[in-house]
């Protein structure tokens, strides 16, 4: 391939051509039936999130970096494999916190088994993660093996504080926030594991130089706050069969997102009271009338417009670091395919 642009046709069947190859892995290493009722329970919820589908963004771009410096894919599967299982475990844990009713359009694991059970399965998740980590030993060898162990425990820190900001902020009804405050978050609690890890993975995995490493830092936090900025605005405006859960989700959980934040300084104080007492109650006080009026309200005040500019900018900045910081990787399909990423992470519906 010697062109720097793919079509978006193009870069979506390759994307589903590389999460094919991470799931099949997936699903070879996770449990299947167990003789005994419970671990056979068990074993079917650990299965359940990953085969809700997803974009398996994470894995693609391990897998992209890896191939970028010159390695194979191959050698980067059980990483990239480990990194969607990470995804799983964190999102069952994240449903629970914010009380969702729907993954993927899906009811979500606690509300099909309830939160004790899928406590447990999200924690066995966990520990499948690190076992098929540990994998990478007879192939990678110890020192890079130790070498990825330290990116996901790096991420897991840095995804679990910004988690904890994020809470922290519903159980505190903060709403005195700045844009910085939002862009803070989203750095700790998607940009690292959005982005920069799977990036910095496929570099352990490639043999990227520490100047090369140390660029995936500022690249993947602007496009994994863009990715952020774009899932808020297809919460509030996608289409439920393509995003995979409920609209106005953001709305009926109280998120503190950009979209709010801007409409809050954009409205009167009268209107700013309404809105404020709507996003403060709990999920189950709030009727869909008083999601469709916040809606309202963030249409009309062009919130979600500008959201989406914010998110066009920084991917254009992301743009910008990867043709100057990372243009270290050989030109090729696998570099030609990052490249892509950058536009789609700001284009896509779902």
């Amino acid at each position: 391939m010697d062109r720097s642009v793919l079509g978006r046709g193009e870069l979506i069947q390759i994307l589903r051509e590389k999460k094919a190859k991470v799931d099949e892995l997936i699903f070879r290493w996770l449990p299947q039936s167990h003789e005994t009722k419970e671990l056979d329970l068990l074993n079917r919820m650990m299965r359940d999130y990953p085969g809700r589908g997803g974009k398996g963004l994470r894995g693609t771009l391990c897998l992209l970096t890896c191939q970028a410096l010159g390695r194979e894919e191959e050698e980067a599967l059980p990483t990239a494999a480990a990194l969607e299982i990470f995804q799983s475990w964190i999102l069952i844990r994240d449903d629970i916190e914010d009380m969702s009713e729907e993954r993927r359009g899906e009811p979500t694991l606690h509300e099909r088994y309830g939160v004790p059970l899928a406590i447990n399965a999200s924690d066995a998740l966990y520990a499948r993660m690190w076992d098929l980590l540990l994998t990478n030993r007879s192939v990678l060898g110890d020192e890079k093996t130790f070498e990825l162990l330290n990116e996901f425990t790096r991420m897991t820190i840095h995804t679990t504080e910004g988690q904890h900001i994020e809470l922290s902020w519903v159980n505190d009804d903060r709403w005195d926030l700045s844009e910085e405050d939002y862009y803070a978050m989203c750095r700790k609690k998607t940009s690292w594991y959005t982005c920069i890890t799977p990036l910095r993975l496929g570099g352990v995995i490639g043999g990227a130089d520490q100047k090369l490493m140390d660029a995936f830092i500022p690249f993947g936090m602007d496009l994994g706050v863009a990715f952020q900025i774009q899932d808020d605005v297809l919460n509030l405006i996608g289409e439920e069969e393509k995003y995979g859960k409920e609209i106005g989700g953001d709305i009926w959980e109280g998120k503190r997102t950009l979209i709010t934040l801007h409409l809050l300084r954009s409205v009167d104080p009268e209107e700013s009271r309404e809105i404020l007492n709507t996003l403060s109650k709990k999920r189950e006080e709030k009727t869909e009338a008083d999601v469709r009026r916040v809606l309202e309200f963030m249409k009309s005040y062009d919130s979600v417009a500008y959201a989406k500019a914010v998110a066009k900018k920084l991917s254009e900045k992301a743009r910008g670091y990867f043709e100057h910081r990372l243009k270290a990787l050989p030109e090729g399909e696998a570099k030609t395919v990052l490249r892509g990423i950058v536009d789609f992470v700001v284009e896509r519906e779902l």
